[in-house]
C-alpha cells in the first residue's frame, strides 16, 4: 500500500469534510471501550488498580492495532479507502482550528463556554486574559498532540503507529489523571503517553523556529513544568509574545493575551501544520522514512 497517497487523501478529507460522525468515528470507540471498562473496575489497592488501568490500556491498544491491519485483508480499492478513513481518524487539523476559533468572541460567557469545552481546568473564575490563554494554550499543545505526533508516528510505523499513539493519547486524555480515581489506574497510560511525545513535544518547537528564532529557544528553556505538553506551549507563548499561564503549574512572560492574539495563533497554527506537512509529504515521496506498510 501506498503510505503516500493514504496521506494525501486522508489529509483532503480532514480539510474538507471534518471529523466524522461520532458513532463512526474510531477514536470514540477508543474511548468508549475505556470507559466500559474504567466504569466496571471497582478501585481497591494501588498494585491491583495499576495492574487493571494496565490491562485497559492494552485492550485498547490491542484494539486500534487490529483496526490497523484491516486494510492488508481487504480487495483494492476498498483498502485504501478504509486506510484513508482510518488515518484521518487519526489526526484533527480542521476541527481543532474550528474548537480554537469559536473561542474567539468578545462576550465573556460565550468564551468561557468555548473555553470550557477544551480545556479540562475550572474557567467558571478565569478572567477574560485567562480565558484568551487557556485558549492558545488548547491550541498549541493540542498542535502536537492532534497532528505532529501521529503523523509522527505514521511516518515511522506506518497506519499502526498513527493508530497506536491515538489510543494511548486517548487514554491519557480519559484516564491520566492525578486523582484519588485515576492515581494508578491510568498511571500506565499516562506514563506511555510521556514515552510517546516526548520526541513529537521537541519536534514541535523546532517547527516554530523559523517563525520566531532564537526566541523560541528561549522560551524552550523556560519549559520546566511538565515533560511534555509545555514545550509547545513555550514556543507559541515566544512566537505571539504574549504571557500563557496554567495558573499553580507554568507561565511564560510576555503581555497580556487579547482575543486578536487568538486570531494569531491560528495563522501560526496553520504555518506550522504546512511545515509539517511538507515534511510529511516529503519523507513519504522519497522513501527515506523507515514506514512499515500493511
Amino acid at each position: 500500500m501506498n503510505e503516500l497517497v493514504v496521506f494525501i487523501f486522508a489529509l483532503l478529507c480532514d480539510i474538507i469534510l471534518g471529523e466524522p460522525p461520532a458513532k463512526l468515528h474510531p477514536v470514540v470507540w477508543f474511548g468508549s471501550i475505556a470507559g466500559f471498562l474504567d466504569g466496571r473496575w471497582k478501585r481497591k489497592d494501588p498494585l491491583p488498580d495499576f495492574l487493571a488501568g494496565a490491562l485497559t490500556a492494552l485492550l485498547v491498544i490491542a484494539f486500534a492495532l487490529a483496526l490497523s491491519l484491516l486494510p492488508r485483508y481487504l480487495p483494492f480499492p476498498l483498502n485504501y479507502a478504509v486506510a484513508v478513513y482510518l488515518l484521518k481518524s487519526s489526526f484533527a487539523v480542521r476541527s481543532l482550528h474550528e474548537h480554537i476559533a469559536r473561542t474567539i468572541t468578545e462576550d465573556i460567557e460565550e468564551k468561557r463556554k468555548a473555553v470550557s469545552m477544551i480545556v479540562s481546568r475550572d474557567v467558571k473564575n478565569l478572567d477574560e486574559a485567562h480565558l484568551n490563554s487557556a485558549s492558545i494554550e488548547s491550541l498549541a499543545e493540542n498542535l502536537n498532540d492532534s497532528v505532529i505526533a501521529p503523523l509522527f508516528y505514521f511516518i515511522l510505523f506506518g497506519l499502526p503507529g498513527a493508530l497506536f499513539y491515538r489510543a494511548v493519547n486517548t487514554l491519557d486524555a480519559m484516564l491520566g489523571y492525578r486523582n484519588k480515581r485515576y492515581e494508578f489506574f491510568g498511571k500506565f497510560a499516562a506514563r506511555l503517553d510521556d514515552v510517546l511525545n516526548f520526541i513529537p513535544a521537541r519536534l514541535t518547537v523546532l517547527l516554530y523556529l523559523p517563525l520566531g528564532g532564537l526566541k523560541v529557544l528561549r522560551y524552550y528553556r523556560i519549559a520546566r513544568f511538565k515533560i511534555n505538553s509545555d514545550k509547545p506551549i513555550s514556543a507559541m507563548s515566544a512566537v505571539l509574545g504574549v504571557w500563557l499561564e496554567k495558573p499553580g503549574v507554568y507561565r511564560f512572560p510576555g503581555r497580556e493575551p487579547e482575543n486578536e492574539d487568538i486570531r494569531r495563533a491560528l495563522r501560526v497554527y496553520w504555518l506550522v501544520v504546512a511545515e509539517w506537512v511538507g515534511i510529511v509529504l516529503l519523507l513519504l515521496a522519497t522513501g527515506v522514512c523507515p514506514c512499515w506498510s500493511p
